[in-house]
Order: structure tokens, then sequence, then C-alpha cells
């Protein structure tokens, strides 16, 4: 009875990671349970480094590496446990290894090891009919884990550079217009306007598919959204007090795409409760960057 128990705790946990990996790299939203709290742990962690340390960057890429690395332990366990229901019994040892001698709890982590790394190195293996189906699934899940991360990389990375782009837009755009304080905001083009607008949507859409992108710290702050967003909102507060129909129309529409950027911002990352301003400043001190 115990063993059964334990069999099914393991499959529970290889369940559960399945389930995080689908809904963190795979569904529309990339709403996990395991991926959040990891990144929010390494988040919280490496704000104990000074802001100029380059460590203090590192948040995106360090939780990215540990939340894998959190779904192959969690995976491994369960389906060792799975195996430790069987063992010895269910498995076939080479001639220079004896059952009777053996851990059952360190062969079944090393079963289960080997086969997720896909080593098969032959010197312990599955003779139950159902374990020789579940082996192989395990195989399967670490060559598609590997797979997946490899994936959500390639996928990060350039929601990451499109959220640069937009903040060097805006700050190239402040330091241009702050160099000449004579020109208002009917001399910016509203196709300048409408694009930043469509930057801050596509922004948002990137934060709502790839929630873990919150957690990657520029340390140039002409780079970083969070110290950007801000003259956003500025800009598009003067816009839409201006004159020209189609300044106040463009200004409109990247007000309405900052508000619900920062909606979103403060739904899923900083519970804040509070206005756009309150809301922006707290995104701000929160990757570390004032004005």
């Amino acid at each position: 009875m115990r063993d059964w128990v334990i069999a099914v705790v393991g499959s529970l946990l290889v369940a559960v990671v399945v389930r995080d990996v689908f809904h963190t790299l795979f569904h529309p939203i990339g709403h996990g349970s395991i991926a959040p709290q990891v990144m929010r742990f390494v988040w919280r962690l490496l704000r104990l480094f000074p802001s100029d340390r380059r460590i203090a960057s590192l948040t995106g890429p360090l939780g990215i590496a540990l939340v894998v690395l959190t779904w192959g332990a969690i995976a491994i366990v369960g389906w060792a446990m799975l195996y430790f229901a069987l063992m010895p019994e269910g498995f076939a040892y080479s001639s220079e290894l004896n059952p009777v001698e053996r851990n059952t709890v360190f062969d079944s982590l090393y079963v289960s090891l080997v086969t997720i790394g896909t080593l098969g190195f032959g010197d312990i293996v599955p003779t139950s009919p159902w374990l020789r189906v579940i082996v192989p699934l395990e195989a399967l899940f670490g060559f598609m884990l590997l797979t997946a991360a490899v994936s959500w990389v390639l996928q990060i990375y350039p929601a990451l550079h499109r959220r640069r782009v937009l903040a060097l837009q805006l700050s190239t755009l402040r330091q241009g217009r702050r160099a000449n304080p004579d020109l208002g905001v009917d001399s910016v083009p509203t196709d300048v306007l409408a694009g930043l607008a469509n930057s801050v949507v596509e922004a948002r859409n990137d934060f709502t598919q790839y929630g873990a992108t919150y957690y990657f710290r520029d340390l140039e702050a002409d780079a970083s959204l969070a110290f950007s967003l801000e003259y956003a909102t500025d800009l598009a507060r003067e816009a839409t007090a201006s004159e020209q129909p189609q300044t106040r129309l463009a200004g409109a529409m990247l007000s309405a795409a900052v508000d619900s950027l920062v909606g979103l911002l403060d739904e899923e990352f900083l519970q804040l409760g509070g206005d756009t301003d309150a809301v922006i400043k707290a995104y701000a001190q929160d990757h570390r960057h004032t004005d």
C-alpha cells in the first residue's frame, strides 16, 4: 500500500511539472505556477546586491536557468517515486550489480536521472511491462524539456529586444526635445506618436505571453522601459492637449496604450492598486531606476 501511495504522489509531481511547462511556454497568456514563484525568488534575492553591480542585472537569465532546473528536479523526483514502487522487482540488474546490496532510493533516483538525460547506460533496465512504457516516456519528456527551454529563450530575447527599442525610442525623443525646448508636441510627427502607441501595445502583449521578461533588468537607464515609461505618459498628456486633431488622436492612442500596459503590470507584478502615475513610479523603483 505504501508503495502505491508513493507512486501516486510521484505521478502528481510529474503532472504538476507538465502542466506548468505547458502553461508557461505554450499557453497564450503564459500563466504557470512554478515559474513565476522561482523568478520572484531570484528577483528578490539579487536585490540584496547594489543596483550598479552587474550581478543585479542577471535576474532574468539566472531565473530562467533556475526555473528549468526546478522543472527537471521535480520531474526527476516524481519519476523516481514511480520507479521506487517497483524497485528492485521491476528491474533487471547487470551482472556487476547485486540487487540485494543496492539502495533502492538511490537506484530509483539514478534510473530517473539517466533516463531523463537519455543516457541509457543499461546497467539497470525495466522488466515490468508498464515500466517499459513509463521509462521511455520520461526520456521523451527530458528531450521535450530541453527543446522547450531552448524555445523559451529564443522567444524571450526578441521580446526583450522590442522592449529595449521602445525604451530607447522614448529616451531619444525626450533628449531631442530637451535639446530643442522651443519645439512643442506638434513638431513631433503623428506617425511617431502612433508608432510609439503600437510599440507599447506590443510590449503589453509580450508581458502577457512572456511574464518572465518582467524580471529582466537593464542597467542602462535609457534602455529600460521602467525608466522611460513615465515620459510616454507625459508625451501622451501633452499630445491630447494639442490643438491639432491628428496630434490629439495620436496622443489618445498613446495614452490608452500606456494605461493598458500599466494596468497589466499592476495586476500581474506590482499589486499596487494605484493610479497610472503611481504604478509607473513603482515599476521604476522595482527595477531600481529613478530620475
